[in-house]
C-alpha cells in the first residue's frame, strides 16, 4: 500500500470559548461581593468605564442629607480647658453626650490565651531562672489549651530534670481557665474536678476508667463494674458533660464570615417579589468623552484601535453583568413557582427539584443554572438559604407528589424530638412512623438522614 500526503477541506461546527464568553461565564459564577471586587478592578484598567452616579443608593443620599441638616458643632476649647482644670472633663467638654461621641472609635484588643496565662504567670513566686521554661510551656499550648509536646523534649531543650518541668507545669495547670495545659482529655477533666472541689471519688473513677464507655452511653456496663445504680451513673455523667473539654477555645480568634445575600425574596400581599441585591454595587456606564474621540480621530490611528478595543470590552462587561442579573432573576422566579408551599408553610413542604428541571423551564443549559446558583444566597421570610438548598432529590409521597430529602429530615427530626427518652425509637420504628405519613423510605435511608442531622443512634439517646 502506497502512503503519501494530501490536502483535504472539511467543514465542522465546534464551540469556541472566546475571551468574552469566558468572562461572561466567570461573571455568572461570582457572588455579590466578588462581583463588586471584579468591577472595581475593571474600572481601574478600562478608562471607558465609570460609575453612574445617578444610581446612588437612597442610604447614601440620606447620609449626605443628614450631614447637611446637622453641621458639625464647633468646640469651645476655652470652655473645655477651664472645665478640665476644674476636673469636670468627664461631664462636659467636646466628648459629652451632646456631641454624639461614638465608642466604636475606641480600638479594642482581644486577649489571647497566651496573654491571659502570662499575666497569671507573672504573679507566681517562681524564680527568674524558671521564667523561660514556663513561658515556653505556655506558648507551646495549642488553640484548645492542650500541651502536645512531651515533657522529655522540654527538659532536653533547657537541659534540666523532668521533675522540674513537671512542677512548673503543675503550677500553670492551676491557672484559669480551669483545665488548661492538660496533656489529654482525661487529665483536663480531672484538673477541673479538682478545682471545683469535687469530693465524690466515683466521679474521678469514671473519668479515669470509663471515659470511652460513657461516651458510647454504656451506662449499664459502668454501673455493673462500679456496683451502683444506672441512674447514679447517668447523673454523674450528666455532671461530667458540664465540664469544658477545650478550655482554651474561648480565647481562640473567631473568624466571622458574613453572608451577603445575592437575592432577596419579599412577600407583598399574596405575592412574592424577587429583588436582586446589586443596589450597593456600582452601576457602570461608558464615558461620553472617550466615545466622542472615535468620531474625531483618524480611523487607522493606533488611538482609535485602542479606543475600539476598550469600548468593546466595556460594552461586553456591562452586557455580561446585566445577563447575570437576568439569569439569577429567572432562576429564583422558577424556585418561587416550584417551592411556593415551602415559602408559605415551611421546610416540611420543600419539593424535590433538579437543575435540569429549572434549565428546561427558562430555556438555558443545565450548567448555566448551576453557575447561577453556586455559592449564592437568598434572603427569604423564612431565613437566609443557599440557592443550592432548593435543589435536592426526593421520594414520592402518598398523594403522588414528590417530597424532598430536606422535608423528610424535618419529619425525622420532629419524630425524634417527640420520642420518650427512656425508650428512644429505633431506625426501624422511625421508618414505620414515616411510612404512616406517606413517606416510604428504607431503614438505611433513615439512618443516613439521621447521621446528616448529627443525631446519635437510639442506644446513645437512651436515658435511664
Amino acid at each position: 500500500m502506497r502512503m503519501g500526503y494530501n490536502l483535504q477541506l472539511e467543514q465542522s461546527q465546534k464551540l469556541v470559548m472566546t475571551p468574552q464568553l469566558q468572562q461572561a461565564i466567570k461573571i455568572l459564577q461570582l457572588n455579590a461581593i466578588e462581583l463588586d471586587q471584579f468591577i472595581q478592578k475593571e474600572i481601574e484598567v478600562n478608562p471607558f468605564l465609570e460609575v453612574n452616579e445617578a444610581f446612588e443608593s437612597d442610604y447614601e443620599k440620606s447620609i449626605q442629607e443628614a450631614k447637611k441638616e446637622k453641621p458639625t458643632q464647633e468646640v469651645d476649647w476655652k470652655e473645655y480647658s477651664e472645665d478640665y482644670s476644674r476636673g469636670d472633663h468627664y461631664s462636659k467638654g467636646p466628648y459629652s453626650g451632646e456631641n454624639d461621641f461614638s465608642y466604636e472609635n475606641i480600638l479594642s484588643h482581644k486577649t489571647t490565651l497566651q496573654d491571659h496565662l502570662m499575666t497569671q504567670y507573672h504573679l507566681t513566686l517562681l524564680g527568674k531562672n524558671y521564667y523561660d521554661i514556663g513561658e515556653f510551656i505556655i506558648y507551646s499550648l495549642d488553640e484548645n489549651g492542650y500541651l502536645n509536646m512531651p515533657i522529655e523534649e522540654i527538659a532536653k531543650e533547657f537541659n534540666i530534670e523532668m521533675a522540674t518541668v513537671e512542677d512548673i507545669l503543675k503550677v500553670i495547670q492551676t491557672f484559669e481557665p480551669s483545665g488548661i495545659a492538660a496533656r489529654s482529655l482525661k487529665e483536663c477533666l480531672l484538673i477541673q474536678l479538682s478545682h471545683l472541689g469535687v469530693d465524690d471519688r466515683r466521679v474521678y473513677r469514671i473519668v479515669n476508667e470509663f471515659l470511652e464507655d460513657i461516651a458510647d452511653n454504656k451506662y449499664p456496663l459502668v454501673a455493673k463494674n462500679m456496683n451502683i445504680a444506672v441512674e447514679e451513673v447517668q447523673k454523674i455523667c450528666d455532671f461530667i458533660r458540664t465540664l469544658e473539654p477545650k478550655p482554651g477555645r474561648k480565647f481562640s480568634l473567631v473568624n466571622h464570615n458574613y453572608i451577603v445575600p445575592d437575592v432577596v425574596i419579599k412577600k407583598v400581599g399574596a405575592e412574592y417579589v424577587v429583588i436582586i441585591n446589586d443596589y450597593n454595587g456600582p452601576r457602570l456606564m461608558i464615558r461620553e468623552d472617550y466615545r466622542r474621540m472615535l468620531s474625531t480621530s483618524d480611523e487607522n490611528s493606533e488611538t482609535v484601535k485602542y479606543i475600539n478595543d476598550k469600548l468593546n470590552s466595556a460594552s461586553w462587561l456591562i452586557k455580561s453583568i446585566e445577563q447575570r442579573r437576568q439569569t439569577i432573576f429567572r432562576v429564583v422566579e422558577m424556585i418561587i413557582d416550584k417551592q411556593r408551599d415551602f415559602f408559605e408553610y415551611g421546610k416540611k413542604h420543600l419539593k424535590p427539584m433538579t437543575l435540569k428541571e429549572v434549565a428546561d423551564r427558562i430555556d438555558v443549559h443545565e450548567s448555566t443554572v448551576s453557575r447561577a446558583t453556586n455559592g449564592k444566597y437568598v434572603e427569604t421570610p423564612l431565613g437566609t438559604f443557599e440557592l443550592k438548598y432548593f435543589f435536592s432529590s426526593g421520594i414520592e409521597g402518598e398523594n403522588g407528589e414528590g417530597v424532598s430529602a430536606e422535608s423528610v429530615k424535618s419529619f425525622l427530626k420532629e419524630i425524634i424530638e417527640g420520642e420518650d427518652p427512656k425508650k428512644p425509637l429505633s431506625d426501624n420504628k422511625i421508618t414505620e412512623l414515616l411510612s404512616k405519613k406517606g413517606l416510604n423510605i428504607s431503614r438505611r435511608t433513615v439512618a443516613k438522614y439521621r447521621e446528616d442531622l448529627l443525631i446519635p443512634a437510639s442506644s446513645k439517646r437512651k436515658r435511664f
